[in-house]
């Protein structure tokens, strides 16, 4: 029996589960995954937004700056990588200039500090590469970069250590009441619980849907991007958007924190959860656009594409408390842009909900600490020297594009929830994310996952499920 049961590992979810981790409460959180951060958490752009674009009186609007404003603290604490880089919304007529001042008023109003509108002049000054089209831009100092796969990693294995237990591989089938008790079925085992937290991203309608009357509706979006070589990373100082027009919000050009660059995403509103395909029309637009930002643009040092699912509700805003027909069943749902930038927030709304409906006394051995994995790539020759004395591991390059060792790789298995397939050591990792996108690296990794997990190569999979990267020895087939 659990006190509360997570539905979803995602940035949401583990967000939540880790703040509830500060009070006596047994919590579990289970996902249909092999892995967390393992849907929208894992592609998006990875921006933590200033608050600006959200309307003011919305949950979006109330929880965008306020979750902003945690992230220095957060990323301390968990060791994962945040910049503070700034972001820049450019205009390209003089006519729209006053929609510049509406959206700055709107962000005053949501709490956003040190919002200025800035001159053609001053623009060039702060990124030079802008288009020479832009005439003017609204700055904002306090949007950064995240890297959302390492952060929900992260918030999970902090949660781990403090108590949480997560169970992967675990799609819910049903959900049904019995006096005071949740019975979640699934594909393993039924699992029983006093409260339950729906975090379930794209599938959270159907979670709702379950056990409520007050139906809700998720629509998935999806969202492709270009990831263009490290060659590139500084092109951009800043996070650039496009003043929203009638022909749509524009795509972003960013910088990432572990330094390449990123163009996207369009918005293609899908039936199909799962479609996470990328298209040549889409491709060729997102480019097409963003150069309208950033007109030299080395589309030739593009080194791979994605896309990423958003789950939009039709009310346009985050969907989160208490359902009225459904005690003790709480939403976390409709958690699209800016849902990563909200998550800090969106954590402490629903463990204020938690504490009121449960008043659990608090956990005085919780640990918020939590050390990430030592980063070969950024050590100096010293640290190099040290950590391969302590580990020789450590001095056997495994990934030549991103400098990562069998060290590191090792260690992401062994961790708490530690990697099990071929994407989760690269999310913990880098490991196959450089120029050569796993072309070297892959089979070497392939047997480290299989010595670390005692298993054969052939039962190892690039992300859990049947995703099985061996089907045979070539003699043989």
């Amino acid at each position: 029996m659990f006190d509360i049961t997570v539905i979803g590992a995602g940035v949401i979810g583990c967000s939540i589960a880790r703040e509830l981790c500060k009070y006596k409460l047994k919590v579990c959180v289970i996902d249909k995954a092999s892995d967390v951060a393992d849907g929208t958490s894992k592609a998006n752009s990875a921006i933590i937004h200033a608050g600006f674009d959200a309307k003011p009186n919305t949950l979006k609007g109330r929880l965008n700056a306020k979750g902003n404003a945690m992230f220095d603290k957060l990323a301390v604490e968990l060791d994962f990588p945040f910049n503070r880089i700034g972001s820049l919304v450019l205009c390209f007529d003089e006519g729209d200039v006053e929609k510049l001042i509406e959206l700055k008023a709107q962000g005053d109003k949501n709490g956003v500090q040190g919002l200025e509108i800035v001159d053609k002049k001053r623009l060039k000054e702060i990124e030079p590469n802008i288009s020479e089209d832009v005439v003017a831009a609204l700055y904002a100092p306090t949007g950064g970069i995240v890297c959302p796969y390492e952060m929900t990693i992260a918030l999970a294995e902090n949660a781990a250590v403090n108590g949480a237990e997560f169970k992967f591989n675990s799609e819910v089938k049903a959900i049904k009441k019995v006096e005071d008790i949740y019975i979640i079925s699934t594909d393993n085992e039924e699992i029983e619980t006093k409260l339950i937290i729906n975090a379930a991203g794209v599938y959270a309608d159907e979670i709702n849907n379950m056990v409520s009357n007050n139906k809700i509706h998720i629509i998935p979006r999806r969202g492709e991007y270009c990831l263009l070589d490290k060659a590139a990373g500084k092109i951009v100082s800043k996070t650039i958007f496009q003043l929203p027009t009638k022909l749509g919000k524009g795509i972003l050009v960013t910088p990432t924190v572990d330094g390449n660059l990123l163009i996207g995403p369009n918005a293609v509103d899908l039936e199909d959860k799962e479609d996470i395909t990328t298209t040549r029309e889409g491709l060729e637009d997102i480019i097409k656009k963003a150069k309208l930002s950033v007109s030299d643009i080395p589309v030739n040092q593009i080194i791979t594409s994605f896309s990423g699912l958003r789950a939009h509700s039709l009310q346009d805003d985050f969907i989160i408390g208490e359902t009225a027909d459904a005690e003790n069943f709480i939403n976390a749902a409709g958690i699209e842009s800016p849902g990563l930038s909200s998550a800090p927030a969106i954590a402490a709304m629903v463990e204020e909900i938690v504490v009121k409906k449960l008043k659990p006394e608090e956990n005085y051995e919780f640990n918020p600490i939590r050390k990430g994995i030592p980063k070969f790539r950024e050590m100096n020759n010293e640290e190099r020297k040290e950590i391969i004395a302590k580990d020789s591991a450590y001095g056997k390059i495994v990934c030549r594009c991103e400098t990562v060792t069998e060290g590191e790789i090792v260690e992401a298995i062994r961790r708490p929830l530690g990697a099990k397939t071929l994407d989760g050591v690269k999310r913990r990792t880098r490991a196959g994310m450089g120029r050569c996108q796993s072309g070297f690296c892959s089979t070497k990794i392939v047997d480290i996952l299989a010595r670390e997990l005692k298993v054969s190569p052939m039962e190892i999979t690039k992300f859990g499920r049947e995703s099985r990267l061996l089907v045979g020895k070539n003699k043989n087939i």
